[in-house]
């Protein structure tokens, strides 16, 4: 009974995942990966053909490499919060379930670490290392996932038997973690966010204007800096734009890389509007629809705006920045009034 729960538990989820990648892996995406994969493809042989007489950044980029895939990935658990109340005189069930939840999850990232590692091999024997230590790292590797395999389900024991609170929060968290992804491309329900004040951005709260005109701005202002979900994603995606920038030679992939990044942080910062839908005192305030769509143009518009100067400037080239700032030019005065008008249509 219980192992058929759970089973159902994945299938479901599994098939709610696979929903969601048909708006990520859609046509044009797959065409920009097939590109990327060339190009990565053909550095890759360029490099081996003519491997560095000092591969000191090769040697510390593997280093970094075998030393971070070991912590790569969680257990599925597939626990929900009422499971605490109506699996507990099923406790030793979902106990055995849990284990064998552990056993599968090294299983299958091990073989994805696995995997990995075989790409990377033509460039330990580039370095001269012979096969017996390439393997021999490897196993190595993989010894070191099993322990931290173990230690990641620790918390779920307790001397009494299952520690329902963890166990039940470390899998929501990793749903939510699958979840966000996928909000990266499309609208996901069922995303949790939380709060945080961080009091060193309070700053920027009080350099705006407590103006009847700028009500809806301040209040998607504060969201923005004190969710979990904007804030952080606007960091995440801003870094990896910079460092498309600096690791990226050729200029124009990187130029077209970051358009996409920053396309997705734009989609992703419409969703404020819909951030105070639930709102009673919100919606109560006498104050129409189109000073709540202005004001928040007007955020992502500043926010857009002060991430595309960074990146122009950080890309080193005239062209190219001209080009990046006029396509988000478009995105900001085309594409964005657009989205928010279909959203409140």
């Amino acid at each position: 009974m219980i192992a058929e729960l759970f089973k159902e538990r994945s299938r479901r989820f599994t098939t709610r995942c696979a929903k969601y990648s048909r708006y990520v892996f859609n046509d044009h995406f797959i065409l920009v990966l097939l590109f990327l994969l060339g190009f990565v493809l053909v550095q890759y042989s360029q490099l081996l053909r003519h491997f560095p007489k000092n591969p000191w950044a090769i040697i510390l980029g593997l280093l970094v490499l075998c030393l971070l895939l070991p912590f790569w990935g969680n257990i599925a658990t597939y626990l929900e919060p009422a499971d605490k109340h109506y699996l507990l005189v099923k406790e030793e069930e979902v106990l055995d379930h849990i284990k064998k939840a552990t056993g599968c999850a090294f299983r299958f990232w091990v073989l994805i670490q696995t995997l990995i590692f075989i790409l990377v091999v033509p460039l330990f024997l580039a370095l001269g290392l012979p096969v017996w230590r390439i393997v021999l790292v490897a196993v190595a590797m993989a010894i070191l996932k099993y322990f931290i395999f173990q230690k990641k389900a620790q918390p779920f024991y307790k001397q009494s038997g299952l520690n329902w609170t963890d166990a039940i929060a470390a899998e929501n968290k990793r749903q939510q973690s699958i979840l966000k992804f996928f909000s990266l491309f499309t609208n996901v329900k069922g995303i949790t966010s939380s709060v945080k004040r961080r009091g060193y951005l309070d700053g920027i709260l009080k350099r705006t204007k407590k103006d009847k005109k700028y009500t809806w701005y301040n209040l998607y202002l504060r969201a923005f800096l004190r969710s979990g979900d904007y804030f952080a994603l606007s960091l995440r995606l801003f870094a990896l734009t910079l460092l498309v920038i600096f690791l990226v030679p050729e200029k124009w992939l990187a130029m077209v890389l970051v358009v996409v990044f920053d396309y997705l942080l734009l989609f992703q910062l419409t969703a404020l509007k819909s951030h105070f839908a639930y709102q009673r005192m919100a919606n109560l305030m006498p104050i129409g629809k189109d000073m709540q769509v202005s004001n928040l143009k007007r955020l992502i518009n500043q926010i857009v705006l002060v991430m595309t100067l960074i990146q122009a400037l950080c890309l080193f080239d005239l062209k190219f920045s001209l080009i990046l700032i006029g396509v988000m030019l478009v995105l900001s005065l085309v594409y964005l009034p657009a989205k928010l008008k279909k959203m409140i249509d």
